[in-house]
C-alpha cells in the first residue's frame, strides 16, 4: 500500500518550510510566485491529496447526502447483492463527511416508485444512485435533478442521452451476443432458441432490445449453422402452474426449441416450469449469482449464468458519487464491468471474492 504523502514530505522534497506549503494549500498568505509553482509542480508529481475530513471539520460543512434508490430486495433477491455493494461504500465513505440514505421501490409498480422519487427529491440530496427500471418515470428524476443541480449515477440499467455522472454496469448488447455465442456451444444446424423476458413493464425498454439485438447478431454472423430465434416476454413468471403451461405451449410449438436466454436473474422459474425429463435437455444461459440460479447450475439445468457484478455496482454508484462530490473528481460517463462467465466448476471462486472491495474510495 503507497504510504500517505505528507504536508511536510511536499516541504522536505521541495525545500521549503512546512508553513509555506500550507500556505500555497490553503491559498492564503504571502508566498511568491515561482515557489507557489515549484510547490504545486511537486504535489502533482508526489500524487498528494489533503485530508478531506479534516478539512471539511475545518471548514464546518455539511455532511454530503447521498440517497440510494433501489428496488426491494425483499421481492427479487437479485436486488440485494447492489444494496450491499452501496452499504460497504456508504461505511466507508462515511468517514469524510458523506451520509448515505437508502429508499426501496416496489419492483413492479411504477406510481409508487414515482412517488418515492419526488419524496426523495424533497429531502434536497447531494447526489442520487438509480437503478432507473421505469424509463418514463427516471427521465423526470433526471430532468429534475438536472434542474436542481444534484449529479447522479446510474447502475444496472442505462438510460442514454441525459447528464448523467456515470453508468455502471454491463454492456446490455455485448451480453446478448455472449449469450448467443455460450448457446451456439449445444445447438445444432436447425436448432431455435429464444431470448425470453420474465419481467414486466418491458416495452420499449432499451436495455432489452439491445441484449435481444445482440444475441441475432451473434447468430446471424455464423455461416456454420442455421438457428431460428424468437423473443417473448411472460408476465406471469411468479405463477408456476401459467410458468409451465406457457413453457410447454413454446415446446410444442416448436419441436426444435432447444436453447434459451433468459434476459435478467429469473432463469430459476423456467427450469423450475419444465418437465424433470427435459430440463437437462434444454440449454439455459442466464445472469446473476443468486442462490436458486447456483443451485440449478450445479445440477447443470443451467448451462452458464453472466454475472453482471451486481454487487460491485452498487459499491462503484457510492464510490463515483463520493469521488465527484468530496474530491471533485471527474467520473468516467460509462463505467462497463466486466461479463464473467460462470459454470457449476468455477462458481465457488467468485462467491467467495464477492465481498472484497474491488477499489480503495480514495
Amino acid at each position: 500500500m503507497q504510504q500517505k504523502i505528507r504536508i511536510k514530505d511536499i516541504a522536505a522534497q521541495t525545500g521549503v518550510s512546512i508553513g509555506t506549503v500550507d500556505r500555497v494549500l490553503h491559498n492564503r498568505g504571502h508566498v511568491s510566485p515561482d515557489v507557489r509553482a515549484r510547490v504545486l509542480k511537486v504535489m502533482e508529481e508526489m500524487g498528494y491529496e489533503p485530508n478531506i475530513m479534516a478539512r471539511s471539520l475545518a471548514n464546518n460543512k455539511k455532511a454530503y447526502r447521498i440517497a440510494v434508490i433501489l428496488p426491494d430486495y425483499r421481492i427479487d433477491p437479485y436486488w440485494e447483492q447492489p444494496k450491499e455493494g452501496a452499504e460497504w461504500a456508504a461505511e466507508a465513505v462515511s468517514h469524510y463527511g458523506a451520509k448515505t440514505e437508502f429508499y426501496f421501490f416496489p419492483l413492479f409498480e411504477p406510481k409508487s416508485y414515482l412517488e418515492i422519487l419526488k419524496n426523495v427529491l424533497a429531502t434536497a440530496p447531494d447526489g442520487v444512485l438509480i437503478a432507473p427500471l421505469f424509463h418514463d418515470e427516471s427521465l423526470w428524476l433526471i430532468e429534475e435533478t438536472t434542474r436542481l443541480g444534484i449529479p447522479k449515477v446510474m447502475i444496472n440499467t442505462q438510460i442514454e442521452g441525459t447528464d448523467a455522472l456515470s453508468y455502471i454496469g454491463q454492456d446490455s448488447y455485448q451480453s446478448g451476443v455472449l449469450a448467443g455465442r455460450l448457446l451456439n456451444f449445444g445447438l445444432n444446424d436447425g436448432d431455435h432458441a429464444m431470448v425470453l423476458n420474465l419481467d414486466r413493464e418491458v416495452p420499449g425498454a432499451p436495455h432489452l432490445q439491445a441484449k435481444q439485438q445482440g444475441f441475432k447478431d451473434f447468430f446471424d454472423s455464423r455461416a456454420d449453422k442455421i438457428i431460428g430465434i424468437h423473443t417473448a416476454v411472460f408476465e406471469n413468471f411468479d405463477n408456476p402452474a401459467l410458468m409451465k403451461a406457457w413453457a410447454n405451449e413454446q415446446l410444442l410449438a416448436q419441436p426444435r426449441l432447444k436453447g434459451f436466454f433468459v434476459t435478467n436473474s429469473r432463469a430459476y422459474k423456467l427450469v423450475e416450469a419444465l418437465d424433470e425429463r427435459i430440463a437437462g435437455e434444454i440449454k439455459i444461459v442466464g445472469f446473476d449469482l443468486i442462490e436458486p440460479n447456483l443451485r440449478l447450475l450445479e445440477s447443470n439445468k443451467i448451462r452458464f449464468l453472466i454475472n453482471q457484478n451486481a454487487w460491485r455496482q452498487g459499491y462503484l454508484g457510492i464510490h463515483s458519487l463520493a469521488r465527484h462530490l468530496i474530491l471533485r473528481k471527474e467520473i468516467p460517463p460509462q463505467q462497463y464491468l466486466p461479463l464473467d462467465i460462470i459454470v457449476r466448476e468455477n462458481a465457488s471462486y467468485y462467491l467467495n471474492n464477492a465481498v472484497d472491495a474491488p477499489f480503495p474510495i480514495f
